[in-house]
């Protein structure tokens, strides 16, 4: 999830398109006036002093107003709507054109976030994971030199290839 975001956040169209890009790891700990200092840091590229969440987000709104933004809220666990509102407020109207891209781990989250598209990365084929996992697990070595470790790692490839999405495996 994170490489495909990375891949459009980095494309150069998209570089030159938005006027301000921004990038912020979420993770579990949704904390709207650390997340809203994060995206102004990262927008701006210098560090903010602000602590409180109106001052954050009265300066985050004048820094996105009538421009065109592209965020990129990586690795969202947050389950509570009101702190998603929250963060968002910054982002409502004003002539902004605000673009967020969230990785998530599960659909729940990306309702929550009121996503208007959603990407599902598919599952890998046991060959696909095979040739994945000898690349990192083996560093370009034939597997087949060690039996016992190529056994092994089909094994866990089989078991993988079924139940785990494409993106957990990168």
């Amino acid at each position: 999830k994170t490489t495909i975001a990375q891949l459009v956040y980095n494309d150069s169209k998209v570089k030159e398109y938005f006027d301000l890009t921004g990038w912020v790891c979420v993770s579990d700990d949704f904390d709207v006036p650390r997340l809203t200092k994060a995206i102004i840091e990262s927008i701006t590229e210098k560090s903010c002093n602000l602590t409180e969440i109106s001052p954050l987000q009265n300066s985050l709104k004048k820094k996105v107003e009538g421009r065109k933004l592209l965020l990129v809220l990586d690795d969202v666990w947050n389950e509570q709507q009101s702190l998603w509102e929250t963060l968002r407020i910054p982002f409502v109207g004003a002539e902004t054109v605000a673009r967020i891209i969230v990785t998530c781990r599960n659909d729940s989250v990306a309702k929550i976030m009121q996503t208007v598209l959603r990407y599902h990365p598919g599952y890998l084929s046991e060959e696909e994971s095979w040739s994945l996992f000898k690349h990192y697990a083996f560093g370009g070595r034939d597997p087949e030199e060690r039996p016992h470790l190529a056994d092994a790692g089909k094994q866990i490839v089989e078991r993988l290839s079924r139940s785990v999405p494409v993106y957990h495996w990168l």
